[in-house]
């Protein structure tokens, strides 16, 4: 068993190298003791559209009842379908078999206890069980559950759209997301067009991310085509949202997030709006400036949903897309909801394309990864966050390290799930950002090189 592929967020791997029917078998048995030991007797079971998804969704449904816990299966759906199975039906947990927005020979699966997804130790904790051989022997059943519909209801039910029909192209990657988010689209009165609808593991058309240029390239190419007023696009599991806007801009998720957060606070004012470490500055002097009292928080939608319900907050948002909405919603970080979201506020404004272009405008870098090996980028960032609260005049230290002067900021942060060390940048104009950019950099090959005893290539 490869201990890696027991991840920050979830258990995720190479399919036939990391994950086969073995391990997949092993961790079946592992869930089944884990979810006994916290009271639970029946789970909700969602899976993706790969290849391999629909057999391990077979094992872990056989080594779950086996264990004694009930299996509700819920088919091919999107994960934010498996988290709105927490809400509704009678269940202690849940799992979505899911790669998300990986390669097509990835596969993995997001864990949920009670309401939350498990992250950091609780996922360790399915690890020791593994390895430890622990098994429980009783007898539950399963049974299929088709929930889609009281979920696009309930969906709808929610928004209120305005007197403009948007014209919305939709863009799901081939992922599992594109029919419910077509239907959600035309119910709420849009015009919505869609392309790479047929749900396909193999992923032909483009990798599944909404969030970088190639996989939104088909997505900005058809907006433009078709003159649509707004572009969607989903990851493969339909948790992650990117959106194009009519002139063919890519909108990051905190700018995203920032229009969603205009909104809700036009309505009601002081509402805490959380964004993460990589977020814009524009991000957070947006929702101060609205009326709401921005809070900054850690990296990942599994730390992300838990900080909104610790801070009862009426919305958060990330770079990479998860949005997630406790103001007329459960919490859950959910593309599919965020596009009815924001169709709604579109279609309630005379000028769409306006809510776009007025959006702070600073000089920054896209989210920027350098290789580092594991075992010391941990100290790498430590010994940078020593050298930054000596240069810099503030430093924020929840997972990594921001570091700020002026108008000007910088993140290292070390990732959760890859030997890489995560940077971003932003300033006032191009010659600040430039000396942020290389200033760090240079730093950080002199302690990488110290720490690795050896020249990086």
């Amino acid at each position: 068993m490869n201990p890696e592929v027991f991840r920050e967020y979830d258990i995720r791997g190479v399919v036939g190298t990391d994950l086969d029917d073995a391990f997949v078998a092993g961790l079946s048995r592992a869930l089944g003791v884990y979810f006994h030991e916290h009271g639970v007797r029946s789970v909700s079971l969602g899976m993706d559209a790969r290849l391999s998804s629909p057999a391990f969704r077979e094992i872990l449904k056989d080594g779950i009842t086996a264990s004694g816990v009930e299996v509700i299966d819920l088919g091919m759906v999107p994960t934010p379908v498996m988290y709105f199975s927490l809400f509704r039906l009678d269940v202690g947990g849940g799992i979505e078999v899911t790669g998300s927005h990986n390669p097509p020979d990835n596969n993995g699966f997001k864990i949920a206890l009670g309401k939350m997804t498990i992250y950091g130790d609780e996922i360790q904790k399915i690890r020791a069980i593994m390895e430890e051989g622990r098994v429980l022997r009783g007898k539950a059943g399963s049974r299929s559950y088709d929930i889609m519909p009281e979920y696009l209801d309930d969906i709808v039910s929610r928004i209120r759209p305005g007197n403009r029909r948007l014209r919305v192209v939709v863009d799901p990657g081939n992922g599992v997301g594109g029919a419910p988010a077509m239907a959600v689209c035309t119910a709420l009165g849009m015009e919505a067009i869609g392309i790479c609808l047929e749900p396909d593991g193999r992923f032909p058309n483009h990798h599944p991310d909404p969030t970088t240029q190639e996989g939104l390239a088909m997505l900005r190419a058809a907006v433009l085509e078709h003159k649509a007023d707004l572009g969607i696009g989903l990851d493969g599991d339909a948790d992650r949202i990117g959106v194009i806007d009519a002139h063919g801009n890519t909108v990051y998720g905190d700018m995203i997030t920032a229009v969603l957060a205009r909104a809700i606070l036009a309505q009601r004012p002081g509402e805490k709006i959380i964004g993460e470490v990589k977020c814009s500055k524009a991000f957070f002097d947006e929702v101060a400036r609205s009326g709401g009292v921005p809070v900054m928080g850690r990296v990942g939608h599994s730390p992300m949903k838990a900080r909104l319900i610790q801070e009862q907050a009426a919305l958060a948002g990330e770079m990479s897309g998860h949005i997630f909405f406790l103001d007329r919603w459960y919490g859950f970080d959910d593309a599919i909801y965020s596009t009815a979201r924001l169709l709604e506020v579109l279609s309630r404004t005379r000028d769409p394309q306006a809510l776009f272009d007025g959006l702070p405008r600073l000089e920054n870098t896209p989210e920027i990864r350098i290789d580092c090996p594991d075992r010391i980028k941990f100290q790498v960032v430590d010994r940078f966050t020593r050298y930054a609260r000596s240069a810099y005049d503030e430093c924020v230290d929840i997972d990594g390290v921001r570091f700020t002067r002026g108008d000007t900021w910088g993140l290292v942060r070390p990732s959760n799930t890859q030997p890489v060390i995560v940077l971003r940048f932003e300033a006032r104009d191009r010659e600040a950002l430039r000396r942020i950019h290389d200033d760090t950099m240079a730093r950080l090959d002199g302690i990488i090189r110290e720490l690795s005893g050896a020249s990086r290539p």
